[in-house]
This record gives C-alpha cells, sequence and structure tokens, in this order.
C-alpha cells in the first residue's frame, strides 16, 4: 500500500459564466461561446480538446453575437 495521502481531482477549466442563453441561429452560447454539444460533453473532453475550444473563443466572441430578427422577421 501507498503511503501517500489522495488527492482530489483537480477542478475541470471551463470558460462558463452562468449565462446559458443558446442562439438559434449560430447554436453558440451567448454567455460562453461554446455550442450545446461543446457544453454537454465539457467534463469528458480530453484537456487538449478543451483547449483548442478555449483557443478558439475570442475568435467566436469576435464575430459579435448574431442579429436579433426584427419584428418583420
Amino acid at each position: 500500500m501507498s503511503s501517500r495521502t489522495p488527492r482530489p481531482p483537480r477542478p475541470i477549466a471551463t470558460p462558463c459564466v452562468q449565462v446559458c442563453v443558446v442562439d438559434g441561429a449560430n447554436g453558440l452560447c451567448l454567455g460562453c461561446y461554446r455550442t450545446l454539444a461543446e457544453i454537454a460533453g465539457w467534463s469528458a473532453l480530453t484537456d487538449d480538446r478543451r483547449a483548442e475550444i478555449m483557443a478558439d473563443l475570442d475568435r467566436r466572441r469576435l464575430r459579435g453575437p448574431p442579429a436579433t430578427p426584427g419584428p418583420d422577421q
């Protein structure tokens, strides 16, 4: 038996800002800019895949929020 004390699991980094509103036109959360599939599978993704997504969030954010349809649309 090992005399080491077990470490608690390290927390998974997440871009979530608890503003969970998904835009239907582009499928991105307007709070964190992840897709529903990315959000749902976040804890199962590898560290490398999460890092790739995190690196892409600024590009998604820079595209700006989707246009809100007017009353005649």
